[in-house]
C-alpha cells in the first residue's frame, strides 16, 4: 500500500505537468528521496471543526500510507500542538516549485530555515553534494528526528535547533537561502546571510511564496512571486493568531449584502491582491451546508470576523466584532481593480534593512502597494 501511494503520487505529479522542466534534477532527487521515510510514527488527519485525529502508522497503516502520500497539493501534518498544526511535510507540487525557483546548483552552499521533518534537507543535499547544507529548527524534538531521519538517507546535513531568523550561523555568505515557513516580513539578517547575486525563497504572507535576489552592493535584496501558497507561519512571535472558530464570538444579527461573488475569492489573483492590501485579515473558502454552496470566512485572528454565504445570485454578509471585514474586502478589491487587476506573478517584492515596498511592474521602485487603513 505504502509503495502504491508513492507511485501514485509521482504519476499524479507527471500527469498535472508539476515538474520542473529547468530543473530535471528536481524529479529525480524527490523520486529517490520518498516522503516516508522522514514522516513520524503519527502524523494527524483533519475531521473538520477545528479537530485533528491522531494516525499511528502500527495501528492503521493504510490510513498513515493515505496521509504521508496524499495528491500533490496535500500535505502531511506531523505535529499539533494545543489542536494547532506546528508542522508538516509540505506538498509535492509547491516543494518543486521552490526548489525550481532557488536555481540551486551543485556545491553550492544552502541554508534552510525550518527543518521540519528533514525532507526537504534531504532534496536540498541531493543536489549540492555532502555536506552543503546548514538547516535550522526551533523545535528541539522536531530537529532530532530530522537528524536521525537525514543521516539514516545517507546525507550529511548539519542540523542547528535555533530560531532561524534569528541564529547566528558560523559561516561565510550562503549561496541559496530557503524558508520552510511563512512570515509576513523577511528578516534583513536573511539578506545578510546570502551573498551578493545568491537567491532566497520564502512563503511570504500567507498566500504565496517570492524569490529575490540579492543585490550586487548586497544593500537590497528584489524579486517576484513564484507561486499560490499557504504555509505555517513562523514561531518566533509566539503562538499563531487564532483560527477563524476561535475569534467568532457574537456579531450582527441581520445579514448584508455583499457585491462581488464568493467563487472568486477563491482565485489567487484576487487572494494574493486582497493579502497585500490587508495583510492581517485571513480569507478561507469552502463548499458548506447542504446546498453544495460556497461560503467563506474572514479573520483578523484576534476579535473580527465575518461570513460570507452564496445564496443563488446574492452574497449575504454577517460577521462580528471591532471591524466590518466585509466592507475592508470590498473596499480592497475595488482599489484592484482601479489599478489594473494585476494579477499575483505581476507582483514583487524589494526589500532593504528599513523598508519592505510591494509594486508591480518592472521597476522596484515604481508605485508602492500599501496596506489600507480600516475605516473609523
Amino acid at each position: 500500500m505504502l509503495e502504491e501511494r508513492r507511485l501514485r503520487l509521482l504519476s499524479a505529479m507527471t500527469d498535472g505537468g508539476l515538474w520542473p522542466a529547468d530543473s530535471p534534477w528536481v524529479r529525480r532527487a524527490v523520486e529517490s528521496t520518498p516522503r516516508d521515510r522522514f514522516a513520524p510514527d503519527t502524523v494527524w488527519a483533519w475531521t473538520g471543526g477545528e479537530r485533528y485525529r491522531a494516525v499511528n502508522r502500527a495501528e492503521a497503516p493504510e490510513a498513515w500510507a493515505a496521509e504521508v502520500y496524499p495528491d500533490p497539493y496535500g500535505s502531511t501534518v506531523t505535529q499539533v500542538t494545543d489542536s494547532m498544526p506546528t508542522s508538516s511535510i509540505s506538498c509535492a507540487a509547491i516543494v518543486a516549485t521552490m526548489l525550481d525557483s532557488l536555481v540551486l546548483e551543485p556545491g553550492h552552499r544552502v541554508l534552510e530555515l525550518g527543518t521540519g521533518s528533514g525532507w526537504n534537507a534531504a532534496l536540498l543535499a541531493e543536489r549540492t553534494g555532502q555536506g552543503h547544507v546548514t538547516s535550522v529548527e526551533i523545535d528541539a524534538g522536531l530537529a532530532a528526528h530530522a537528524r536521525r531521519r537525514i543521516e539514516a538517507a545517507g546525507h550529511l546535513v548539519r542540523v542547528i535547533t535555533g530560531d532561524g531568523d534569528a541564529e547566528s550561523v558560523e559561516h561565510a555568505a550562503f549561496d541559496r537561502v530557503i524558508s520552510t515557513y511563512a512570515v509576513e516580513h523577511v528578516p534583513w539578517t536573511w539578506v545578510e546571510r546570502t551573498r551578493p547575486g545568491g537567491r532566497i525563497i520564502t512563503p511570504w504572507g500567507h498566500t504565496g511564496c517570492v524569490a529575490l535576489t540579492v543585490a550586487q552592493d548586497g544593500a537590497s535584496a528584489t524579486g517576484w512571486m513564484q507561486a499560490p501558497a499557504r504555509f505555517m507561519p513562523t514561531r518566533r512571535t509566539g503562538h499563531p493568531l487564532s483560527p477563524f472558530e476561535r475569534v467568532r464570538d457574537g456579531g450582527t444579527g441581520v445579514p448584508t449584502a455583499f457585491p462581488r461573488p464568493v467563487q472568486a475569492l477563491s482565485h489567487p489573483d484576487v487572494l494574493f491582491a486582497l493579502r497585500v492590501l490587508l495583510p492581517d485579515v485571513h480569507i478561507d473558502t469552502q463548499v458548506a451546508g447542504t446546498g453544495g454552496q460556497l461560503t467563506a470566512w474572514l479573520s483578523d485572528g484576534r476579535s473580527s470576523w465575518a461570513v460570507l454565504e452564496q445564496v443563488g445570485n446574492a452574497v449575504n454578509a454577517h460577521g462580528g466584532g471591532g471591524r466590518d471585514l466585509a466592507d475592508e474586502v470590498s473596499r480592497a478589491w475595488a482599489v484592484w481593480e482601479e489599478r489594473g487587476s494585476p494579477g499575483m506573478y505581476d507582483f514583487g517584492l524589494h526589500i532593504t534593512p528599513d523598508a519592505h515596498h510591494v509594486f508591480t511592474g518592472d521597476d522596484p521602485h515604481g508605485p508602492r502597494w500599501q496596506p489600507l487603513v480600516a475605516a473609523p
